[in-house]
């Protein structure tokens, strides 16, 4: 296929730049800020949130992995969808993802204006989210090319913050930094480690989930491998890097801090190394996370223009959409409906700005399980599954329907499921369009084909 010899001609990307490149786009807001939601939901038993949330991440990146091992495209999940199920569901899922990732950007765009804030308290939001999100859209004009190495960069930057709050908890559990307080917040109890009982755990799994998202971004630049076997080993070390600072970090957090003095607005670490009285650390890491959260943001930015580009290139979206600029890397009338969707961002959250960025980042990452969920049926009919690989496969829908009804329980997240759903429907009204419009040029695609 012409795709396939395209992408093969691109192979630059040895395993490990690849996993850099992963945790560059995954680690953002999502980890900084919306781990102190779940840890408001939940207390102490967020850990364990973000092990289901790992867990569900490493089979949905496997199935991920060894689809782009044997066929790598560059429409990544969305082109398995639609060879799976037929054209419905690539376009399906490509619009699906295009949503998610511009929810996305919302909600990075409302983490970094919240960030920002903690220097300049009296600026608008809108007005960080403006300048945060031209500056996405030129790290976007670099290109493949210098995407890759501006997420290497970023990639370092976020490691090294997450690595000083853990390397300065240590030092203050260990009593070489004095603090305020030594109490340790351990529980001793079952009660205590699920501070709001089973359901407040249950409604903070989609957070764990959220600080995962991402490794669609590892799919789609998978062709870029020098070995398209080495995807499967890329996407395990990237997770297993993830995992263990994510667990370190969120477990030091919930041991140096009681629950009630993490909120949705500030960073659960700066929250608990408040104890130290470190007047450079909030400073320091505030400006790690902000750099995390722009990377993530610009990484959204790119995923959704190239998904736009595949979509145009297969016929899920007018042509206009893939044709090429002279000057320009990337397709310029695609970049135009990704600025237009960030635009909309920036509005939408200058006219709800208080409770915007749990509802956003709760859509957002419902958006992206529903395509994680088509990602796993979609597998075992590229790939032939053993009776542990069908096990795992379930397993992973399970985790995720989990998460998905976990929304339903709690009364801030439950309107971010609701506009995840008003997204699906009109993606599905204009899909139903769309399969009138394909079976009168003769194309005929079953909707039945999960069976």
């Amino acid at each position: 296929m012409k795709q396939q010899d395209s992408a093969s001609k691109e192979g630059k990307l040895s395993w490990w730049q690849l996993s850099l490149v992963g945790v560059g786009c995954i680690i953002g807001t999502g980890f900084f800020l919306a781990s102190g939601i779940a840890i408001r939901l939940t207390g102490s038993s967020a850990i364990l949130a973000f092990v289901i949330a790992a867990l569900g991440t490493y089979i949905v990146g496997e199935a991920l992995g060894k689809m782009a091992a044997k066929d790598p495209q560059k429409g990544s999940f969305r082109y398995y969808s639609k060879k799976a199920f037929g054209r419905w569901a690539g376009f399906g899922c490509g619009w699906t993802y295009w949503a998610s990732e511009i929810l996305i950007i919302g909600s990075q765009l409302t983490a970094l204006s919240l960030f920002t804030k903690f220097w300049f308290p009296t600026i608008p939001l809108w007005i960080f989210a403006s300048i945060y999100g031209a500056l996405g859209i030129v790290v976007v004009l670099l290109g493949s090319g210098g995407f890759e190495k501006a997420q290497n960069i970023f990639a370092v930057i976020k490691i090294s913050a997450i690595l000083m709050f853990i390397i300065l908890a240590i030092l203050g559990i260990t009593g070489v930094i004095n603090g305020r307080s030594d109490t340790l917040y351990i529980p001793n109890a079952g009660n205590e480690f699920f501070a709001n009982g089973f359901l407040g755990f249950w409604s903070a799994l989609i957070f764990g989930f959220y600080a995962f998202g991402g490794i669609e971004i590892m799919g789609m630049m998978t062709p870029r491998l020098r070995k398209k076997e080495d995807a499967k080993k890329a996407n395990s070390i990237m997770l297993l890097t993830l995992t263990t600072i994510y667990l370190f970090a969120v477990g030091f957090a919930v041991i140096l801090a009681p629950i009630n003095a993490f909120s949705p607005n500030e960073s659960p670490f700066v929250v608990a190394m408040e104890r130290y009285g470190l007047g450079f650390f909030p400073h320091v890491f505030n400006g790690g996370i902000i750099i995390a959260g722009f990377s993530t943001m610009s990484a959204s930015l790119f995923a959704v223009t190239n998904i736009l580009v595949t979509l145009s290139e297969d016929g899920d979206a007018p042509g206009i959409f893939s044709k090429k600029g002279k000057k320009l890397k990337v397709a310029p009338f695609a970049l135009l409906l990704t600025m237009g969707g960030l635009a909309a961002s920036i509005i939408f959250g200058r006219i709800m700005p208080d409770r915007v960025y749990e509802y956003i980042t709760t859509a957002a990452s419902l958006m992206l399980l529903y395509n994680w969920t088509f990602v796993l049926f979609a597998y075992p009919k590229l790939i032939e599954l053993s009776g542990w690989g069908r096990i795992k496969q379930w397993a992973g829908i399970l985790l995720i329907l989990a998460a998905v009804s976990g929304t339903l329980l709690e009364k801030a997240s439950r309107p971010g499921f609701f506009i995840s759903l008003l997204f699906v429907g009109i993606i599905a009204i204009v899909l139903l369009f769309m399969q009138r419009r394909w079976k009168k040029k003769g194309k005929s695609y079953s909707w039945l084909r999960l069976a």
